[in-house]
């Protein structure tokens, strides 16, 4: 039987997040351009008050499509891509040490069974779970940052997965973002055909390894 002080702390992590959500959705619903404006009025400043903010980012549950889009629009298809992989990086980071300092009894767990067998891949393979997670959506962005941490995958395997595995949604939505500026119909309609590809692709990937591997589909 768990301790009632386990039970208490866990309680209160669940509490916090829950909290954390709330007000994210009901006090930071901020329109992209509201965002974009607010950035750029950092002048010089903009792209690194646009990085650190990607990094507290999964403190708080603010959507990362938002401020996504928002860096396209400010910086342009090419830099939006550049700052957002490394603030997106960078709160990935954050998210996976947290886990893991909070955690950290349920990350040098020895688990039995089925558990074993997810433990060992996640220290053999972890490059390539993290990689293929960020890639496809299977999970949520910040869920993945934090069961990784929780995990006994390497920080390495981590950081790395996640730096290359981000790279091709994220420069669909900053494209998409910075297309909006042009006002071109014909480069909106092509940023709208290249998101639409990068979203669907990894998709139907999803779909198809989780008709083979039902440990991983939704439930």
């Amino acid at each position: 039987m768990r301790k009632p002080s386990t039970w208490f702390k866990r309680g209160g992590i669940l509490a916090l997040v829950v909290g954390l959500i709330w007000f994210s959705r009901t006090y930071l619903d901020f329109r992209v351009t509201d965002i974009r404006d607010w950035i750029l009025s950092f002048g010089l400043l903009a792209p690194i008050v646009y990085i650190v903010i990607y990094t507290i980012r999964p403190l708080i549950f603010f959507p990362a499509s938002v401020l996504s889009i928002a860096g396209g629009l400010a910086f342009g298809s090419l830099f939006g891509t550049i700052y957002t992989v490394l603030g997106a990086t960078s709160g990935a980071v954050v998210s996976f040490i947290v886990a893991r300092t909070l955690g950290k009894s349920i990350a040098n767990k020895d688990w039995q069974g089925k558990g074993r067998k997810i433990q060992d891949q996640l220290e053999k393979n972890g490059f390539f779970y993290v990689l293929f997670f960020r890639f496809v959506p299977l999970f949520n962005f910040d869920l993945i940052s934090y069961s990784a941490g929780l995990s006994k995958v390497t920080f390495t395997s981590f950081l790395f997965g996640t730096l290359i595995g981000i790279i091709p949604g994220t420069f669909a939505y900053n494209f998409l973002g910075s297309s909006l500026v042009s006002g071109d119909p014909i480069v909106i309609g092509s940023a709208v055909v290249v998101f639409l590809l990068l979203s669907i692709i990894p998709i139907l990937i999803r779909n198809k390894v989780a008709k083979k591997t039902p440990s991983l589909q939704k439930k």
